[in-house]
């Protein structure tokens, strides 16, 4: 599995200890972050450059790490067909894969210690979407998303 991972400068040490962690379990990892560009990038445009990747089909999923996981999931969600759930525990993590089919997660260097990060992001990547009582839900989501981002491509 092709997994992106993008950090501010806020999250780059954890950045680094989760990078790792998904190398050594034999994944490709591409990574967005601030220290990857120069000039060096701020969070939303890490952020929406990862969705952007994961829109395209580029990578499977996508980590974001910024100080709270707050701005890189605002951002990210802006992107026309992508769903990015800030998780900060086990159980939401799993639920924003199997209940809503998110591609993206986001994580708060800030608010949570490194050893729950990398619990929570393998919680994450063995997760799957369970086609069943959430479908009409993701469904309303996808629906909702395509009428805002067609109705937005109207007024250009």
């Amino acid at each position: 599995m092709k997994i992106a991972i993008g950090a501010d400068d806020a999250a780059t040490e954890l950045k680094e200890l989760v990078k790792k962690h998904l190398e050594e379990r034999g994944l490709e990892v591409g990574d967005f972050s601030h220290d990857m560009a120069e000039p060096r990038l701020i969070y939303p445009d890490i952020a929406f450059n990862l969705a952007t990747a994961i829109r395209e089909g580029k990578f499977a999923r996508g980590i974001l790490l910024c100080g709270t996981g707050i701005g890189m999931a605002i951002v990210a969600n802006k992107v026309a067909g992508i769903r990015a759930a800030q998780c900060h525990d086990s159980y939401s993590a799993e639920r924003a894969r199997k209940s809503n089919n998110a591609q993206i997660m986001t994580l708060g260097a800030r608010v949570i210690g490194h050893q729950l990060a990398l619990t929570i992001i393998d919680t994450w990547l063995a997760a799957e979407y369970e086609i069943g009582r959430s479908t009409r839900n993701v469904e309303r989501i996808d629906y909702y998303d395509a009428m805002t981002h067609s109705a937005s491509q109207d007024d250009k």
